[in-house]
């Protein structure tokens, strides 16, 4: 559960999505189809984690993290059970805020550079 959503948030905020761009189908070795959740619960908060890009918390040049109270009321409204956010959505945070923080200092240092 937590590892893979964990591996599949690296590969997705880290840009595989661009990564996966130039092949032609569905790779049998695609970190995508490798990662993706098995449970019900991890679809869901997955899911839920992708409709979260208009509430971050963020500072100049930093990301900090997901609104969290939005997320749960996301999340019930959808019908999320609140356990699983609470248990998976972090795992997923903590990889978003990571590969954007990154990508983000990569950006001002070629802009600066």
């Amino acid at each position: 559960g937590k590892k893979r959503l964990r591996a599949l948030a690296d590969w997705q905020f880290g840009g595989g999505d661009t990564y996966c761009a130039a092949c032609p189908g569905l790779c049998s070795d695609c970190p995508a189809r490798m990662n993706a959740p098995l449970s019900m619960e991890g679809w869901q908060v997955w899911d839920l984690a992708g409709r979260l890009s208009g509430q971050l918390r963020a500072v100049p040049g930093a990301v900090l993290g997901w609104d969290m109270g939005a997320a749960f009321v996301m999340g019930a409204a959808i019908g999320i059970p609140a356990l699983a956010i609470a248990e998976l959505l972090p795992v997923i945070e903590t990889e978003m805020i990571r590969r954007t923080n990154e990508r983000i200092t990569r950006d001002q240092d070629n802009h600066h550079g």
